[in-house]
C-alpha cells in the first residue's frame, strides 16, 4: 500500500479493521486521512494508529486521496455522495464497504463517477485473515483490478463475486463471526472451569473449530455422515430451536438489505 494516499470516510470499526490489516502486513499507506462526525471516534482511531490524519466532519479532505474507503452505514451515504462528488477525479478509486447500495446507485449519487469497488469487509481482516468478497464496476481494466486486489491482499482473501450476491455475503461473512464468537468464548470458559488453563482451553477450542470446519466442508464425507461421527450430541434437542433462530433473524435482515 506504500505510495498510495488513502482516505477513510467514517473512522469507526471498519477503518480500524482495515488499518489493522495493513499495519500487520507492514503495508501502511504513506498518507492516511480519516473523517468522521464524532471527535471520540477519531480520537480512538488515532490512539491505535497515530500516523492517521484525522479531520472532523470533512469528508471532502478524505475523498481527495487516491484510494477512498467509504465506511458509512447505508442511510448516511446518500448525503455524503453529493458532498464528495467533485473531489473524485477520473484516476481515483472509491471502495464502498456498505451493503444495499449498488454501484449504479452510488455512481448516480456521484454524478457519474464510476471507478467504484464494492467490498463486504470481514473482521478477521484486522489480522490479515479476512474473507472480503468484492465486485468491480466496468470502469476497471484487468491490470487495474489486479492492482486493487494487490492493495487489498494485506487483509486476507478478497474473492471477486457477482454484485447481486454481496448482501448474502454481508449476512454470512461480515456478520457471521457474531453468531459464533460468544459460543467459543463460552466453551473456553467451561474448559477453564473443568480445570484447563486458559492457554489449553484456547488451543483446544481453536483446533477443534478448525478441524471441524475442514471435516465438514473439506472432506469428501457426506454431511449426514460427518454429523454421525460423534455419538453424543448434548445440544441435540436444541438444534431445531437454534436453526429456527437463524431463519427468523437472518432471512428478514437479508430481505431488508436487498430491498
Amino acid at each position: 500500500m506504500k505510495g498510495k494516499s488513502v482516505g477513510f470516510i467514517g473512522g469507526g470499526r471498519i477503518a480500524r479493521i482495515i488499518l489493522g490489516g495493513f499495519k500487520k502486513a507492514g503495508r501502511m499507506p504513506e498518507t492516511i486521512v480519516a473523517s468522521d462526525t464524532s471527535p471520540d471516534v477519531l480520537k480512538k482511531l488515532q490512539s491505535g494508529f497515530p500516523e492517521v490524519q484525522t479531520v472532523l466532519n470533512n469528508n471532502r479532505e478524505a475523498a481527495a486521496q487516491e484510494v477512498v474507503f467509504l465506511g458509512l452505514h447505508p442511510p448516511a451515504i446518500a448525503g455524503c455522495l453529493a458532498d464528495i462528488r467533485d473531489c473524485l477525479k477520473p484516476v481515483k478509486i472509491l471502495i464502498s464497504l456498505a451493503p444495499k447500495l449498488s454501484i449504479a446507485k452510488l455512481a448516480q449519487g456521484l454524478g457519474g463517477f464510476d471507478r467504484i469497488v464494492r467490498m463486504i469487509p470481514n473482521a478477521a481482516s484486522i489480522i490479515g485473515q479476512g474473507y472480503n468478497p468484492l465486485f468491480f464496476s466496468q470502469a476497471f481494466n484487468r491490470q487495474e483490478k489486479e492492482e486493487v486486489l494487490s492493495l487489498l491482499s494485506a487483509l486476507g482473501q478478497c474473492p471477486v463475486v457477482a454484485e447481486n450476491k454481496l448482501e448474502a455475503y454481508a449476512i454470512i461473512t461480515a456478520m457471521g463471526p457474531t453468531y459464533l464468537w460468544f459460543q467459543w468464548l463460552e466453551l473456553r470458559s467451561l474448559a477453564e472451569s473443568f480445570g484447563m488453563t486458559s492457554a489449553e482451553a484456547e488451543a483446544a477450542v481453536a483446533e477443534m473449530v478448525s478441524g471441524a470446519v475442514r471435516t465438514l466442508f473439506g472432506s469428501e464425507i457426506p454431511p449426514e455422515d460427518v454429523m454421525d461421527l460423534i455419538p453424543v450430541r448434548p445440544l441435540g434437542e436444541e438444534e431445531t430451536i437454534i436453526k429456527a433462530m437463524y431463519e427468523s433473524k437472518l432471512k428478514p435482515l437479508y430481505e431488508k438489505l436487498k430491498s
